[in-house]
């Protein structure tokens, strides 16, 4: 393993100079002479690389040199360490990461889809050439859950991970919790204000969470990668009637990402849930991050802070700077690729729970009879049943809080109310974070 732990300076390469990529060189040129002592040798940038040379990214960047090629930067010797803040799950940062690796040089990022679709194999080839992948910014900007589930909580097993990992969906829901506004109005908002892409669908759609989840399984359990049997429900169906009957019954609703490991298989799932006012994810507001952990020593850890913007995941990659710096780092995932357990998906019908289930309906005499016969048909216990806004021409909610059962039960539920012409909308079912 190259030991870069010297007083030499740690010569680094910046590829993408977005939002993230100008932080990282406000934070260098700010805090340079700390992040020295701490590395144990200055971090300098020698060499930028971006797609458009004339956009002004608001920092001077006079002192660096300008690569057009970025996949020259896998064999320059006069480069320690590449950080790549491009994005996208394939193309030119994939082959950018297994050029440097393959090289033999440290590779630092913030790519949570290029690691959740091909982590297993970037983390092969670290592990073969003895040098570090580090990815800290990937997951919860720069809130250290990475560190802390790999050094912090690596002698517990972990029975569960989950959070908040999507802070463009949190702002939109804590926002119509308080204000009371539809999703539609709050997500226009949401982009004017910068917290959400003119293209929205990662974010709200839930992928961007399961990105993060599934890294976040594979540290918490010994398990390979797994984004492909994460089930994901976004936040785009949920109104505002919804969050009103959630506060009613005492829980907020969050976008929440669970994954759990245990005999029946590896459960992963990003959704929509109602949170208990009483667990500390009920009190995460805006565009926060949260991440759960619960382990069989250490008990409930629990990482909050800001998830995104240039300060918090600039001061993430920068991190991971100083831990090359160091030469502190281990098996990227936690633990040798050989090491990594391949898991068979759980079944989640199997899993006991309440749920909430929201319908839309005619408002004509018989329509609660029709569901409280196939709930009763399905072996779903009912907790309570609201309608609200009878008389209306539009229809009138109805929503269903369940007593716990088995999941299966409320999807046979709505496969028994499937087609029927009492519905005018499809149901909204949201689990209950128990």
């Amino acid at each position: 393993m190259t030991n870069l732990h010297r007083h030499a300076p740690l010569r680094v390469a910046l590829v993408g100079l977005g939002t993230v990529g100008g932080g990282v060189i406000r934070l260098l040129n700010t805090n340079g002479d700390l992040i020295a002592r701490r590395a144990g040798c200055p971090i300098q940038i020698v060499a930028i690389s971006a797609r458009d040379r004339s956009k002004d990214r608001g920092v001077d960047l006079s002192p660096y040199e300008w690569v057009d090629d970025m996949t020259t930067l896998a064999s320059r010797d006069d480069i320690d360490v590449v950080v790549e803040l491009i994005g996208g799950a394939d193309g030119p940062a994939l082959t950018l990461a297994r050029q440097c690796l393959t090289a033999g040089k440290p590779f630092v990022t913030a790519n949570k889809a290029m690691l959740a679709h091909h982590g297993l194999d970037l983390a092969g080839l670290a592990e073969k050439a003895g040098v570090a992948l580090k990815y800290e910014a990937a997951v919860a900007g720069g809130i250290p859950v990475i560190k802390g589930m790999r050094e912090g909580a690596a002698a517990n097993e972990i029975s569960r991970v989950y959070g908040i990992l999507n802070g463009t969906c949190n702002y939109i829901l804590t926002t119509m919790e308080k204000e009371g506004r539809g999703f539609d109005e709050v997500l226009k908002e949401a982009q004017e204000l910068g917290y959400a892409e003119a293209d929205p669908s990662f974010d709200i759609d839930g992928i961007d969470a399961a990105h993060k989840l599934t890294i976040l399984a594979s540290l918490a359990f010994g398990t390979e990668l797994d984004f492909d049997n994460v089930a994901v429900t976004g936040i785009r169906h949920v109104i505002a009637a919804d969050i009103a009957e959630a506060a009613a019954l005492g829980f907020r609703i969050r976008l929440v990402g669970m994954a759990e490991n245990g005999a029946e298989g590896l459960f992963q799932r990003v959704h929509p849930m109602l949170v208990p006012l009483d667990h500390p994810l009920a009190h995460v507001d805006g565009s926060l991050n949260a991440v759960v952990a619960e382990g069989n020593f250490v008990g409930r850890l629990f990482f909050q802070g800001r998830g995104a913007g240039d300060g918090p995941t600039a001061s993430a990659v920068v991190a991971d700077l100083i831990d090359v710096a160091r030469d502190e780092y281990g098996d990227a995932l936690a633990m040798p690729v050989a090491a990594l357990t391949p898991q068979k998906a759980a079944d989640a019908g199997k899993r006991v729970g309440r749920a909430y289930l929201r319908f839309k309906v005619q408002d004509r005499p018989g329509v609660l009879a029709e569901i409280a016969a196939a709930t009763r048909d399905a072996g779903v216990s009912i907790e309570s049943m609201i309608q609200r806004g009878a008389n209306q021409a539009d229809g009138v909610l109805v929503a269903i809080v369940t007593h716990a059962g088995e999941e299966s039960c409320v999807r046979d539920t709505l496969d028994r109310l499937a087609g029927s012409d009492s519905l005018l909308d499809t149901p909204m079912v949201m689990h209950i974070l128990d």
